[in-house]
């Protein structure tokens, strides 16, 4: 057991934080946060209209109860109805999950209880819901519950017709005839330890927002379904330190430049028989990033991309054959962005054309093609910042689409199919979102906004209100003292800054600079609420900046791509210059005393602003951090450094094990010890390279996965505790 005793040193490192007897109205205040979910508990949940549009279905917990339970809504006025609730099945017992339904949660970052989603039949007569693995469908009219047949079920949806379940078991697709007498088959055989059907694989559901792998017919007499071959993937094993009686957890995890699972995609009856499968180039397009089959009439699309993800391949497919035609081809001599907001195409009814979206003109477009593929218009103009696609409204000449002028906020709009300009719907700061009945007559409205306020209501195509849902969740006690910028020069950022709620004018305060930096995500938005964390650390005595530098979205597609080759040198070089530029612009901003934390790919750029910066960072906190890029997954690494095997000169500049040497300031690791996404081999990786270096550092080993406790407020409370103490002890000696 070489090198163990060191580690053993460097955790003793950690004193346990000691809690007054009695709690400060400061910690109440973050217990409060952390309980309510930042307020947020007790709120609709996926509500959905039903298809009438004369109902809402809906999840919801209480105001600090995380169980979600199931409710509807009839419209206009209610009142409110409660259909089921996980103690009306489970009793006293508590909620079992395997291991895979644990992954698939991980995956889709779901950290509630109960019935964490539902399916509605298509006639809105019945709903499906899961619970410790099985199956329930509820008649909405006499609110009968049927258990159905089987165990350990996941992604259980009905069939078109409503009147059978299709949903996975043992790496099998089975469907369940919903008779007067249910009953479930097989419709797959063969599944092993390393080949399965119907689930979509790791990197698919964790980097490709994919996570269905089967998909009905629009018929629903057959089905589309997914095979996964992970022979050839490195398996890695996950042991919970906390019960080493308990045996390791296995996963398929393709390391970058190692192998992929194997995928193919088949057609079968659901009566079950043999497969059809699809045809095309595998070799040369091994990625399977979207399947669509809606309506009766469309056709059966997939899309299809190179591992380069430098090509990707629209392709029509025919059931009765297996053989594929393409559509259209996309490049891109970056890297290719799959659209996590649409499953596209998108059929116009006759199915003579279809929606699409695209970045190839320099920022993403919804654009109108003809069924064989052709351009015929965009559809939203270039200056336009496109977050989503909402609705297709044929049969009045129109798209809802999720976007505006700002990147900080997301608003609902209308353009016209004939092409032309388009009408926001909704105009207030903040972020707006509408989920559409299937007429597109009425939406469900949710709103999270910079004053404060959030909802959800039901609206008619033109915007008016017609209904409230209701909400049960606690009012936060006072908005954040946030203040939206951006900086001067050239490039220009956007910024937040979270003052203390007793700030005094002429004052210099320590900043924390609260930062992820990284592709896909951006961190300062025009919503109030996602600051309340932020305003505790600023209470405590700084102030917390965030900052969205070149290589984050929504700013253009050669913002983004300037990362390819190298994932820390221009966002490191952004943030000190944002931070810099506020420096002049807000005196209050004490620069000579600044620390850094993130968390994932926040806690990468943490570990290398600490060690490469030390000029600007006094100290770093970095929450599961990627320590070296060949030890993450393929689809995300590859699309912005190639392959380790290729492009060795990419990995070696943003691995933070270059640099370890180089730490001269105060540095506290953080990481799940049970994280199958970024593993704790990470954190360990870089904590060998410092001892070895001669140079300290603190660790903080969580139990939990990625988001390390998330749901729980108590982990939640001594963890920030533990980095504010951190940061007072070295900012605020």
């Amino acid at each position: 057991m070489p090198k163990l005793p060191h580690l053993l040193l460097v955790l003793a490192v950690c004193t346990p934080f000691a809690c007054a007897a009695e709690e400060s109205a400061n910690l109440k205040y973050f217990r409060d946060i952390a309980e309510t979910r930042s307020y947020s508990l007790g709120r609709p949940v996926a509500p959905k209209l039903t298809p009438d549009g004369q109902t809402v279905i809906y999840l919801r917990g209480g105001p600090r109860d995380p169980v979600l339970r199931l409710y509807e809504f009839p419209l206009p006025a209610g009142p409110e109805r409660e259909l089921l609730t996980p103690a009306q099945l489970l009793g006293n017992a508590e909620e079992k999950l395997t291991a895979e339904e644990k992954a698939r949660r991980e995956r889709a970052r779901v950290t509630l209880r109960g019935f964490t989603r539902f399916d509605l039949s298509k006639d809105g007569t019945r709903l499906l819901v899961t619970l410790s693995g099985q199956l329930y469908v509820v008649n909405r009219a006499n609110l009968k519950v049927t258990a159905l047949p089987g165990k350990n079920w996941i992604d259980p949806r009905f069939s078109p017709d409503g009147t059978a379940v299709a949903a996975v078991s043992a790496g099998e697709l089975h469907v369940i005839e919903l008779g007067v007498t249910p009953s479930s088959h097989a419709v797959t055989t063969g599944a092993t330890a390393t080949l399965s059907h119907a689930t979509a694989e790791f990197v698919a559901q964790e980097e490709m927002a994919r996570r269905e792998g089967y998909w009905w017919a629009p018929d629903s007499q057959s089905l589309v379904y997914q095979e996964t071959d992970e022979s050839a993937v490195e398996v890695r094993h996950i042991a919970d330190p906390l019960h080493p009686d308990a045996a390791p957890v296995d996963f398929f995890y393709p390391r970058s430049g190692s192998p992929n699972a194997t995928v193919r995609l088949g057609l079968v009856a659901r009566s079950g028989g043999a497969t059809r499968w699809m045809k095309w180039d595998a070799a040369k397009f091994p990625y399977l990033t979207r399947v669509v089959w809606r309506e009766t009439g469309d056709p059966l699309c997939l899309s299809v991309m190179d591992r380069a993800q430098q090509t990707s391949l629209l392709l029509r497919a025919d059931p009765a054959t297996g053989a594929t035609t393409e559509l259209l081809r996309e490049t891109d001599p970056a890297w290719l962005n799959l659209d996590a907001s649409a499953v596209l195409p998108r059929w116009l009814p006759g199915s003579r054309e279809f929606l699409w979206t695209t970045e190839s003109r320099g920022a993403w477009q919804v654009e109108l093609r003809a069924a064989d593929g052709k351009l015929l218009r965009p559809l939203t103009p270039l200056d336009f910042i496109y977050k989503g696609l909402s609705k297709l409204d044929a049969a009045h000449g129109s798209i809802y689409v999720s976007g505006g002028s700002d990147p900080r906020e997301a608003h609902v709009w209308r353009f016209p199919l004939a092409g032309g300009t388009g009408t926001a719907l909704t105009t207030a700061p903040g972020q707006h979102s509408a989920s559409f009945s299937e007429n597109a007559s009425t939406f469900i409205y949710t709103y999270n906004l910079l004053d404060g306020t959030a909802g959800a209501e039901v609206r008619s195509a033109d915007g008016q209100r017609l209904a409230t849902l209701p909400s049960v969740a606690e009012k936060f006690p006072a908005r954040p003292n946030v203040e939206l910028t951006q900086t001067t020069g050239t490039p220009s950022f956007y910024a937040a800054l979270i003052r203390p709620r007793a700030f005094q004018s002429g004052k210099k305060y320590p900043v924390i600079l609260a930062v992820y930096a990284g592709p896909t995500t951006t961190t300062v938005s025009a919503s109030t609420r996602g600051y309340l964390s932020n305003q505790w650390m600023a209470d405590q005595g700084y102030i917390v900046v965030r900052l969205d530098g070149r290589g984050t979205p929504h700013r253009g597609r050669d913002w983004e791509r300037i990362v390819r080759g190298n994932l820390i040198d221009v966002a490191l070089e952004d943030q000190i210059a944002g931070l810099r530029a506020l420096g002049v612009k807000y005196p209050e901003l004490d620069l000579t005393r600044v620390g850094v934390t993130g968390w994932s790919f926040g806690g990468y750029f943490s570990a290398m602003a600490t060690i490469r910066r030390p000029d600007v960072f006094r100290c770093g906190v970095a929450g599961a951090p990627v320590i070296t890029w060949e030890n993450y997954d393929t689809f995300y690494t590859e699309r912005y450094l190639g392959l380790p095997q290729t492009d060795a000169a990419a990995y070696q500049v943003s691995s933070v094990l270059t640099y370890a040497n180089q730490l001269t300031r105060p540095l506290l690791l953080i990481h799940g010890l049970t994280d199958d996404n970024v593993y704790a081999q990470h954190t360990l990786q870089l904590a060998d390279a410092l001892f070895m270096a001669g140079k300290p550092y603190e660790f903080m080993p969580m139990l939990g996965t990625h988001l390390a406790g998330s749901s729980d407020p108590v982990v939640q409370l001594r963890q920030q505790m533990r980095v504010i103490e951190f940061f007072n002890r070295e900012l605020k000696p």
